[in-house]
């Protein structure tokens, strides 16, 4: 039976607690009814005090404290809403318990938002790793030795584990079931929770933002250059030229700014624009095309599934309006 600890602190999302405690607890009472000893036996684990108020009016009372726990075989970091910044710093003992647990052999996995946890600990640094899609221009800045996969659900190298944002991080709960359990268990399991045991990218949940946590004056002008004439003849010697640098030096400080170069951040800008008109109902998709600056309907299908994952009629279909 695998010992799996679930951390709770005040501002972890209650869904996140309540999600893989359902999925693991189905899992078990799916193997008692079919005459099997259950897989997982689960604690609830918190700092210091066992009544935790969490910042929606819940409160849970924890099995044990830290000091109380003996090593798991996992532990379960969940997603939190709030401020990272202010989050880690108030749970920096969660932090150090989670590096010295991992390094006495202990398996670690976050769901959503909890990978801030694991990047702090030291855990997430050259390691491949995923969050929620809103977390990754603050994580590549935060946290640079980390190999942040921004379309992918699930992670899992050397004992630490990762996974997307919100809903979409229960897939990682179902890998670990059939990882411990076998494909078989893990089937039934998803089918009694509805979950789609197949979901590989979470790229068309995600919302292009422009990256604009940085200070170099110019690039961010540049950017909002882009932003304001995507749908025209743009050219990135044109963008270059307002900001008064050489095409080689523009590309070089728009990358190192914004994690992107020129030419990406403007197929972004024009994909989240066709993105949002898929949405309000467009009258078709090649109208999309020719209104987000394409001329080639055979270009802007390939760049919207490379950023998407989905065509642009799939993207339709599952978000436009009836």
């Amino acid at each position: 039976m695998k010992r799996i600890a679930l951390l709770v602190y005040e501002d972890a999302v209650l869904s996140s607690i309540s999600g893989p405690l359902d999925i693991l607890n189905g899992t078990n009472r799916y193997l008692t009814g079919s005459r099997q000893p259950p897989a997982f036996e689960i604690e609830l684990a918190c700092e210091k005090v066992k009544n935790i108020q969490l910042t929606v009016p819940v409160q849970l009372v924890c099995h044990k404290t830290l000091d109380e726990i003996a090593d798991p075989d996992l532990v379960l970091v969940p997603a939190f809403s709030g401020d990272p910044e202010a989050v880690l710093r108030k749970n920096r003992a969660l932090v150090e318990w989670i590096l010295k647990t991992y390094e006495r052999g202990v398996e670690i996995a976050s769901l959503c938002y909890g990978s801030y946890f694991l990047a702090e600990a030291g855990l997430l640094t050259d390691r491949s790793c995923t969050s929620h899609w809103r977390t990754v221009e603050d994580m590549q800045r935060r946290y640079p030795r980390a190999n942040v996969l921004p379309d992918a659900v699930i992670t899992d190298q050397e004992g630490v584990y990762t996974s997307g944002g919100a809903f979409s991080s229960l897939n990682l709960v179902l890998y670990l079931v059939e990882k411990f359990c076998g494909r078989r268990v893990c089937v039934q399991v998803s089918k009694m929770f509805s979950i789609d045991i197949n979901r590989v990218s979470q790229a068309h949940f995600a919302v292009f933002q422009g990256q604009r946590h940085h200070d170099d004056e110019e690039i961010l002008r540049a950017q909002a250059y882009i932003e304001e004439n995507y749908d025209g003849p743009i050219t990135i010697d044109e963008v270059a030229s307002r900001t008064n640098m050489s095409r080689r030096n523009f590309v070089r400080r728009f990358k190192k700014a914004t994690h992107n170069t020129p030419l990406e951040y403007l197929q972004r800008v024009k994909i989240e624009a066709a993105k949002k008109a898929l949405e309000a109902g467009a009258a078709s998709v090649t109208s999309v095309v020719y209104d987000v600056g394409y001329n080639d309907a055979k270009t802007f299908r390939s760049v919207f599934k490379r950023f998407t994952g989905l065509t642009p009629q799939t993207y339709r279909n599952r978000y436009g309006r009836a």
